[in-house]
């Protein structure tokens, strides 16, 4: 990690003007020319051409220092997550070099400074290739290129790359992405440096496999972005971190996707714009994932997803398909919970075996408003649940506790009377196929047992004797009719299980349909 400025530089919000580039007279290189050697001349008159541009709009960007009350922790501090440099969304352009990009050349930068980038062309690479503390920044100014199998922007070293988008700005691969030596290149800005997105413009991506990858850290403080991508559309190994900007995402895997080798991966936003459509996670990360602010339309097979998911601000809506926020291990260093402390949450669950807010772990909820729509199971828990503050709406009426059960299937008290929905102590998964009954208790008859019948073997406590006169037609003797599936071959001892009863994964209609519950 690198060492951070001080905390007072975080709790200002900088509002900047747009960054106006239009004018600036062209200098191009040649195939792995090194852009440093650029004649000062023309950035000097580029600069002062510069300064007399009109504004057009602008860009604000917060770091967001939190004020967590004594309800809770925060699992990131915010006040150390962004520089000055980070939220400005203008670049100090006082000796800045253009590029302007032409069909089949390599740029490749390895000094300090700043770099313009402009123009049109296919095949074509701005690679920065500069010393492990090196800080380099490219401003798009209105810059198109159009590969077939190779990043428009790559990094393969720097201590950090800023990409400031001024104008509006396309990047695009098309074919299958070539490798470059043993580094698989998938992203049409791939860094293995931190990487930090800023801007007044508008940046659009479009991948066939990632979008945006830092193989560190990676920082939006503005802009706006539109991704297509294949596979993630925002990825990076150790953190995301994200305080501005507004994002238009449409991609075959995550919005937004944090992980490395050692089972970490942090994303934390406290602001910004996202409307998500993915087929797998709008945002996932591997140990924590905090919302502090920002506003979020996703649908997705799951919204947020995480070891540990922590809510703390922001408008949420979510729409899934599988679970809306989801906590579990994807690594060691975390507790598995969701934690809400505030915010608005609107979560709207599709059908089949799906859960408005499910944990592998526990659900803390401290504040905030949350409205599930959920025809299976609005809360779904492992370990426990908290109702400590704020408000729970389920299917249109507000609660005063978190629910035990699924609302359907087999889960917390849910489907097939085994009481807490869990199957009875001695029932045998190995061979899911029939119930092992306990030691009978005949004082409470626990587990969801009942009362033991008439002729019950008391010496043995493990399974029913039919008494003598046992009567299948009628039920004589105050047995009643066997269930489904006795297994009258050996002995008439024990009721057999419907195929693929066990399984959580099965429907309720399907588990119906195999057993009649009230004779388990």
């Amino acid at each position: 990690m690198k060492k951070k400025m001080s905390q007072s530089l975080y709790a200002a919000i900088l509002t900047c003007a747009m960054f106006g580039m239009t004018g600036c007279s062209a200098f191009s290189t040649d195939v792995s020319t090194d852009v440093a050697e650029q004649p000062a001349a023309v950035a000097e008159t580029e600069a002062a051409e510069q300064q007399n541009e009109q504004t057009s709009g602008k860009t604000e960007a917060t770091a967001t220092n939190v004020s967590y009350n004594s309800n809770f922790t925060a699992r990131i501090n915010t006040a150390e997550l962004f520089t000055e440099r980070d939220l400005a969304q203008t670049a100090d352009t006082a000796g800045a070099q253009t590029i302007t990009v032409q069909d089949g050349e390599t740029y490749t930068i390895t000094t300090d400074g700043v770099y313009i980038v402009k123009g049109s062309a296919s095949d074509c690479t701005i690679l920065v290739d500069a010393d492990e503390k090196a800080k380099i920044q490219l401003v798009l100014d209105g810059v198109t290129i159009t590969n077939s199998d190779f990043p428009a922007v790559y990094v393969v070293s720097a201590d950090k790359v800023f990409v400031t988008s001024a104008g509006e700005n396309v990047l695009s691969v098309t074919g299958d992405f070539r490798a470059d030596g043993e580094t698989n290149t998938d992203a049409v800005i791939f860094a293995k440096s931190d990487l930090v997105l800023n801007g007044t413009g508008s940046l659009s991506v479009n991948s066939t496999a990632n979008g945006i990858t830092s193989k560190d850290d990676l920082k939006v403080t503005g802009g706006t972005y539109t991704l297509t991508t294949a596979e993630d559309a925002l990825e990076a190994n150790d953190s995301i971190s994200v305080c501005g900007g507004s994002f238009t995402i449409e991609t075959q895997k995550d919005g937004l996707h944090c992980e490395n080798d050692e089972g970490m991966g942090d994303i934390c936003i406290t602001g910004g714009s996202f409307t998500i459509n993915a087929k797998k996670d709008g945002i996932q990360a591997t140990s924590v994932l905090q919302i502090d602010g920002g506003t979020f339309t996703i649908n997705a097979s799951e919204g947020f997803e995480s070891t540990y998911v922590q809510i703390n601000g922001g408008v949420i809506s979510i729409n899934a398909s599988d679970d809306g926020i989801n906590a579990s291990p994807k690594g060691t260093s975390e507790e598995v919970a969701v934690e809400i402390n505030g915010g608005e949450l609107t979560i709207v669950m599709a059908q089949g075996d799906t859960d408005g807010i499910d944990a592998n772990g526990s659900i803390y909820v401290n504040g905030g408003k949350i409205d599930v729509t959920a025809p299976m199971s609005s809360f779904d828990y492992d370990d426990k649940a908290e109702f400590n503050g704020g408000t729970i709406i389920i299917n249109g009426e507000e609660v005063s506790e978190i629910p035990e059960d699924m609302m359907g299937g087999f889960g917390r008290g849910g489907f097939g009377g085994f009481g807490n929905g869990q199957p009875p102590e001695g029932w045998d998964d190995e061979n899911g196929d029939r119930p092992t009954p306990p030691n009978w208790n005949g004082e409470d008859g626990e587990n969801g047992w009942g009362t033991p019948p008439e002729g019950w073997d008391d010496e043995n406590g493990d399974r029913p004797t039919p008494p003598e006169g046992w009567n299948n037609e009628d039920g004589g003797n105050g047995w009643g009719q066997p269930p489904q599936g006795w297994n009258e071959e050996d002995g008439g001892n024990r009721p057999s299980r419907p195929q693929g009863g066990r399984n959580r994964e099965n429907t309720q209609e399907e588990v119906v349909a195999g057993k009649d519950t009230q004779n388990i």
